[in-house]
């Protein structure tokens, strides 16, 4: 069934098409569908994507952390602390202040400015250092004020915090210094604008049109991109007010949903332009494409969104939450790939042969053929094969190196930005009073008050502890108190070492003595907690992961050695990305303040990373097994398979790169890292693996290539990508 706009007559007469056209699949039928109801299909689009827009801006965003860990010591210290009305349930900030002439010159200004503090919403207690001579230095010319919020940082109002932030520098001049510190004040300082998502949109559109000479057809893949992206954030903001999704999972859905968005739509739209070239009218193109390419792009983004719900397995409440907003937003841009995009195909279609034709018929005045350089590089690499093995996989593993020496953890203000209030309190502190007062370790005693003494007692002489603050008692008596501050900064490796000696070595011998139970809390602690618990269980997750794509990968190509070939080379390209954040973000390199890894980035870059290598595998190989299956020859079908698909896999890798490297630009250190990671692993699957590494493999394997034992044959469902070829 062609469309009326689809079936005008070209410039140009398309070749003649011979042999048969294979009845459409599902996924035909579905291009079929949104061709003849084109005008419904974007009117559904427009109408749903409004109507999600318009009530996920009347209810608000609802987005909370949850870095919860039931069963660590952190988490029960936390859980106790609330249980019996400690002043440490709610989590705190500090004002910090330095007077070169003495903080005692400007006590007049600074307690009025922290009795206004009191009296704001979201604030438990203050406490002044004229009250404290330990919150001054012992210079006397930096002080600090603890300011105890009236619960965790991610249930206090940012606006909250900003307030206060405003208030404590109103009274700053140029003799007295006034800076904000703690998790919350970083939480509430202005953020950057959307400078990454306009990046991403930009670097993509100008690749596009290099790609397709063509505004209109550049913009097709795009427009489908933005709807989606646009209905998936509107959802994700819906959805926090159920579960739990964190803070900073918007400008991620906004860039990942935009690169899958792109990358999926840009394959079918590319099989689509192949099938016109090949002499189809655009009605049917849009059919075989969707057929093929759709199919592809179907599996591939189930490979994405069992990888990322394998993260819910992993336990922490945000980590659980990203990775079911992420799933959502792949979810819905595979939808728009195959309705919405068949629709503005069906509309423009006749504008876009046009164009395509015309393309062809300059370059045969040129006399290029399409695809040449890349048959030319897949015949480079099959003479060979071993050399260039080596190579590709001797350079990923030297990349995947520094990656053994992964330290993983959480940014403190020590990595923030030089300009950020919250950077400058914390250097001020460690300056004042040790680079170990800004991660201090918070010991629970559940005893008695002798309890509570005995062990600060203990704790004092430890190796490793500057200083062992009084035992403060809870409310009710039940609990004490002491913040150990260590002589080491929070991500120092000798403050982890600490924290083991205190759990392993302290806390028992004194439990006994005592009849206490000691546990040790705090920030730092529960940092270290999360990343220890996360690189414990990631091992299992890798797994199920794998196992699960392969077992996806041997049903649609019933073949052994694919899968196996998949899961490896992913695997080297995931592990290369995890160095080079090794390098860059550990260690330092290119100017970047050297710290751990985030707990979270080697899972969520595991996750996307792998099912998004699924779509160049699953694309790639496919049209190999579309030859294979035509013409039984192994070389050709690797050379017709890369010259096919090398430029739209390479087009599709450098829209990727440069909307996931525009985190880079972002001034949170996560999405640094994440931004990076991703970029690195795409260029690498992209240009290493597809280009390089693939064609050697497949040469080598030749016929053995498409291998199933027959009683393995036989218990398997027939699952296929690609419909039957043209004769």
């Amino acid at each position: 069934m062609s469309s009326p706009r689809g079936s005008a007559a070209p410039l140009a007469p398309p070749p003649p098409h011979t042999g048969t056209t294979a009845p459409g699949g599902r996924f035909g039928a579905l291009a079929g569908w949104a061709q003849c109801h084109r005008w419904t299909a974007l009117a559904l689009w427009v109408l749903v994507v409004a109507a999600i827009t318009l009530g996920s801006t009347a209810a608000g965003s609802a987005y909370r952390n949850d870095f919860t860990l039931p069963g660590t010591d952190s988490q029960t210290a936390t859980d106790l602390f609330e249980q019996h009305g400690s002043d440490q349930a709610g989590d705190s900030i500090q004002i910090v202040f330095k007077d070169t002439a003495g903080i005692e010159s400007a006590k007049d200004r600074v307690e009025p400015m922290l009795a206004e503090v009191q009296r704001m919403p979201g604030i438990a207690d203050v406490r002044s250092p004229f009250t404290d001579t330990s919150a001054i230095s012992e210079d006397g010319t930096i002080g600090y004020a603890s300011i105890t919020l009236d619960g965790r940082t991610e249930e206090v109002p940012k606006e909250d915090v900003a307030e206060v932030i405003d208030v404590a520098q109103h009274i700053s001049d140029d003799d007295l210094r006034v800076e904000v510190g703690g998790e919350a004040a970083r939480n509430a300082e202005d953020q950057a604008a959307p400078t990454a998502e306009l990046a991403g949109i930009v670097a993509a559109l100008v690749i596009l049109v290099l790609l397709f000479g063509s505004l209109l057809a550049a913009s097709l893949p795009l427009l489908t991109a933005l709807f989606a992206v646009g209905g998936a954030i509107g959802l994700i903001a819906l959805a926090s007010h159920v579960f739990t999704v964190a803070d900073f999972t918007p400008p991620i859905l906004m860039l990942v949903g935009l690169g899958v968005g792109v990358d999926y739509a840009l394959l079918i739209f590319y099989r689509y332009r192949h099938e016109l070239l090949a002499g189809l009218r655009p009605a049917e193109a849009g059919r075989k494409a969707l057929d093929s390419a759709g199919r592809t792009v179907f599996f591939a983004g189930c490979t994405v969104i069992v990888a990322l719900l394998g993260l819910v397995a992993l336990g922490l409440g945000s980590l659980q939450g990203i990775a079911l907003a992420v799933a959502v937003t792949v979810l819905v841009t595979m939808a728009a790939s195959l309705v919405l995009l068949p629709a503005l195909l069906a509309l423009f279609g006749t504008r876009i042969q046009r164009h395509v034709l015309r393309q062809r018929t300059r370059a045969a005045a040129k006399g290029t053929t399409e695809g040449e350089r890349w048959r030319a590089m897949a015949r480079a690499v099959q003479r060979r094969p071993i050399p260039t093995l080596l190579v590709g996989v001797i350079a990923l593993l030297a990349l995947s190196a520094p990656a053994l020496g992964m330290r993983l953890g959480f940014a403190d203000s020590g990595n923030d930005p030089e300009e950020t209030t919250s950077r400058h309190a914390y250097d001020l502190l460690a300056e004042g009073f040790g680079p170990g007062f800004n991660g201090p370790l918070v010991v629970l005693v559940k005893g008695d008050e002798q309890a509570g003494r005995t062990v600060q007692a203990r704790l004092a002489t430890t190796d490793g502890v500057a200083e062992a603050g009084p035992a403060m008692p809870s409310g009710d008596g039940a609990l004490s108190t002491v913040f150990v501050y260590p002589t080491t900064s929070p991500q120092a490796t000798g403050t982890v070492d600490l924290i083991h000696h205190l759990r392993d070595d302290v806390a028992p011998p004194l439990e006994h003595a005592t009849g206490a139970e000691v546990l040790v809390g705090g920030a730092t602690a529960a940092s270290q907690d999360v990343s220890e618990t996360l690189a414990d269980r990631l091992p299992l997750f890798v797994a199920v992961v794998v196992g699960v794509s392969s077992l996806l990968l041997l049903l649609v190509f019933r073949s052994i050695w694919i899968p196996v070939k998949a899961a490896v080379l992913n695997l080297l390209s995931i592990s290369a990305a995890l160095g080079v954040i090794t390098l860059v973000f550990q260690h330092g390199w290119f100017g970047a303040q050297p710290g751990p890894i985030e707990a979270f980035i080697p899972a969520l870059i595991f996750a996307i990373v792998f099912g998004l290598s699924m779509d160049y595998e699953v694309f790639l190989i496919s049209r190999i097994h579309e030859e294979w299956t035509r013409t039984k020859d192994p070389s050709r079908s690797v050379r017709e398979g890369l010259a096919t698909t090398g430029k739209v896999i390479t087009a599709a890798a450098a829209i990727m790169m440069f909307v996931f490297g525009a985190f880079v630009l972002s001034s949170d250190r996560m999405l640094q890292q994440f931004g990076l990671g991703l970029a690195v692993a795409i260029l690498i699957d992209a240009v290493v693996i597809r280009c390089l590494i693939v064609p050697a493999v497949m040469q080598m394997l030749g016929k053995r290539a498409w291998w199933l034992p027959a009683p393995l044959a036989r218990i398997l469902p027939e699952v296929s990508v690609e419909r039957p070829g043209r004769g």
